[in-house]
């Protein structure tokens, strides 16, 4: 059997750097009784209904996209074996997460109170949401990223958390390539650039000309999880 260094001498790229192929998750599957009582939930939230198909009588796929996402989700008939209802923890990340709630509200969903996780407690009476967390009422106290959640169900009992991220972890994202999801978002990280910018021109006691660099800066250091300007 060839070895590795083998191949790559007979292919013509010995010492040549092997780029990683893109795995970009694409699609999940919900579990559904009722596929019309779904699909007028989803309609609800506000997701782009991007196909409805049917294979006769023994198969009908129904697929949307929340927005911002690059991952939809797909529900139907003969579309999964798993039981209706089983698919528990689906993270929908938002930059506000009472923006958020609100909206959905106003969708008429039923969406819990915004809460947090009690910090190294992962047992109790309450419903669980992060292996085993339990539930503080209110957002994180200093709204920090990944820490702030709301969650609603569809008609089967799919239970989805919706998860403030305003700063990503260190190496999330590549910074020269960073891209904002949505409009929203692009709006929510002007807003706390903003708020940041007035911190430093109080810090520095002068007003700066430059700002919209450093704006740029700071929003593009938040994406990626780097150190942000002072």
């Amino acid at each position: 059997m060839a070895t590795v260094n083998e191949i790559r001498r007979n292919d013509g790229i010995s010492g040549a750097k092997v780029s990683k192929v893109d795995m970009k998750v694409e699609v999940v599957v919900i579990p559904v009784s009722d596929i019309d009582r779904a699909k007028d939930f989803y309609t609800r939230l506000g997701w782009r209904l991007d196909a409805d198909f049917a294979h006769g009588d023994d198969w009908r796929g129904v697929q949307f996209t929340p927005p911002g996402s690059g991952c939809s989700v797909i529900f139907g008939k003969n579309v999964t074996a798993a039981a209706p209802g089983s698919a528990q923890g689906l993270y929908l990340n938002v930059s506000d997460i009472e923006a958020a709630r609100k909206e959905l509200l106003g969708r008429g969903i039923q969406i819990s109170e915004v809460f947090h996780g009690a910090s190294g407690v992962y047992s109790g009476n309450d419903e669980p949401y992060l292996f085993g967390q339990i539930r503080v009422n209110g957002p994180d106290a200093e709204h920090g990223s990944y820490r702030s959640f709301a969650s609603f169900r569809d008609p089967d009992g799919n239970g989805w958390l919706l998860q403030e991220v305003t700063t990503r972890l260190p190496g999330r994202l590549d910074s020269a390539t960073t891209s904002f999801a949505s409009a929203n978002d692009l709006a929510s990280a002007l807003r706390r650039s903003a708020a940041a910018h007035g911190q430093h021109e109080k810090r520095t006691g002068q007003r700066d000309a430059n700002w919209p660099d450093w704006y740029a800066a700071y929003m593009v250091a938040e994406q990626a999880g780097g150190e942000l300007p002072q």
